[in-house]
């Protein structure tokens, strides 16, 4: 079958038009699968395939709130008003997703992204307006309740229909979801839908990288991710229950699970970190995917991607691309066709939120640690198991500032122990030397380094200003009403774009 009349490609997903499959197709796609990985291979012996000019990109999710504060499911009549490409619905019909276009890394691509995600939100919140609804920025919403999280808040798209009853033939039984955090009582639900992966918003950051550094540098994200996520944390709170810094770790990686009972202990989480340290061929990455993880969306295209290859060309790689947008790791690498063809790697870590500007900082952290580490990772891999890069990173997501990470020792002896804050005031001086050296300018890459610092000398994060104003709030309003009261309190610093480190608490 073509993708013409079923589907278009966009980027890394597959707008798909049907949510019924037979049991052929899934057979058919999962051959599919090993001939686009077979192409893959092929690909990346061609000479010179997929070096070029670095690249940033990013995705950000927002949350649509009505005049209480409250998720406004409208956000197919708010696409609609917006009217701009750059905008795409999301799981949820309280959520939507900006796609800015990717820049140059060298320059000022910050600023480019900034300024068009700045326009963006301003267009949405022009036309969330118009439907009686406001932007939020933030992690995990605040005023989320259980009863908006329902078959009924699903997104009405085939791809989110088909994605759901995917899920759901794979699991077979109900997800249960279960956070313990800072609160003595934990989060514990139940349900039967995919509506939990819209409760979590996040700003993905993308950099192109050559092929031939691919492995290195998804190593260096490996590393790097802990450290930034515990200073970018947006959200400590769900369902009126305090938890995590970054909750929205724990509750996609269950709300995405597709694995029964059973298989809880013997297979890998849809939603995960990662298995091992990647070796020096991308393909790896791409492999793992296709062998721990059966299909949810097979669609079949007609192109025969070997012999593409064969001839020369630049295959789609349709069925591959559309299975690794179902496999979610917190680093993962995606094959784009345009431009050539060429390799990018997904950080899908960081939360939304709180300003632009501090997604900014934690986006220039973020690549200018990876950029820092790449070249030295392949020394540290001995000496470093890759359960201790997973340990720290939900040790981060976890506790935050306050978490104690694993760091290589600098005389190379192995692992030694350190407090997030103080892992991250070390790296800021080596991430904007790389930043510099990849060609940013090196004013916004100061500029923007200096919110972090800023930030890791007042001790404020995102979760740390909501824990501290629900604090001040709960005593005199009560939790419910706290946390409407913290939501007004942060949609208005939010929109002012001074970075979270200056805002006052909630009082």
């Amino acid at each position: 079958m073509s993708w013409g009349r079923r589907a278009t490609v966009d980027g890394m997903g597959i707008h798909i038009d049907r949510d019924e499959f037979e049991q052929a197709e899934y057979a058919r796609f999962a051959e599919r699968l090993e001939a686009c990985l077979a192409a893959l291979r092929a690909l990346l012996q061609r000479p010179g395939f997929g070096v070029g000019e670095p690249t940033v990109g990013a995705e950000l999710e927002l949350f649509l709130v009505d005049r209480q504060g409250l998720p406004l499911a409208e956000n197919a009549a708010v696409l609609q008003q917006a009217a701009d490409p750059r905008v795409t619905l999301e799981v949820d019909r309280f959520n939507l997703e900006l796609n800015p276009t990717p820049s140059s890394l060298a320059g000022r691509p910050f600023s480019s992204l900034g300024a068009q995600i700045a326009e963006t939100v301003a267009a949405v919140g022009r036309a969330a307006d118009v439907h009686g609804g406001r932007v939020a920025m933030i992690g995990i919403l605040p005023t989320l309740r259980a009863a908006d999280l329902h078959r009924g808040a699903i997104t009405d798209s085939a791809r989110y229909r088909a994605l759901d009853k995917g899920l759901r033939r794979l699991r077979q039984e109900p997800i249960r979801v279960r956070i313990q955090g800072a609160d003595p009582e934990p989060v514990e639900l139940v349900r039967d839908d995919v509506a939990l992966e819209g409760a979590n918003t996040s700003f993905q950051v993308h950099l192109r990288v050559d092929p031939g550094r691919f492995g290195a540098a998804w190593n260096a994200a490996a590393m790097a991710t802990a450290p930034v996520l515990a200073v970018a944390g947006n959200s400590p709170t769900f369902l009126g229950r305090r938890l995590w810094e970054e909750t929205r770790v724990a509750l996609f990686e269950q709300a995405a699970d597709d694995r029964d009972e059973r298989g809880r202990d013997r297979l890998v989480p849809r939603v995960a970190f990662g298995t091992r340290w990647a070796g020096g061929d991308a393909c790896q990455l791409f492999e793992e995917a296709v062998r721990l993880h059966q299909p949810l969306l097979p669609l079949l295209s007609e192109e025969d991607p070997l012999r593409v290859v064969q001839d020369g060309g630049v295959p789609q790689l349709d069925e591959l691309r559309l299975h690794q947008g179902t496999v979610w790791r917190w680093n993962r690498p995606v094959y784009d066709a345009s431009a050539g063809g060429y390799l990018r790697l997904e950080l899908r870590a960081l939360p939304a939120g709180p300003t632009i500007t501090d997604m900014l900082a934690n986006a220039a952290l973020l690549l200018g640690v990876i950029l820092a580490v790449t070249p030295k990772v392949g020394g540290w891999l001995a000496a470093f198991p890759f359960a201790r890069a997973h340990g720290n990173f939900y040790a981060a997501a976890h506790f935050g500032l306050d978490a104690e990470l694993l760091w290589p020792a600098p005389d190379g002896q192995g692992p030694r122990p350190v407090g997030a804050a103080e892992l991250a005031r070390r790296l800021l001086p080596e991430a904007g030397e790389a930043l510099e050296a990849a060609g940013v300018d090196g004013g916004e890459a100061g500029r923007l380094l200096a919110v972090v610092e800023e930030r890791l000398a007042a001790g404020q994060t995102g979760s740390v200003w909501q824990r501290r104003s629900l604090d001040a709030l709960q005593p005199r309003l009560g939790r419910d009403r706290a946390l409407h009261e913290l939501l007004e309190r942060y949609l208005e610093l939010s929109a002012s774009d001074q970075p979270v480190h200056t805002w006052p608490a909630a009082d």
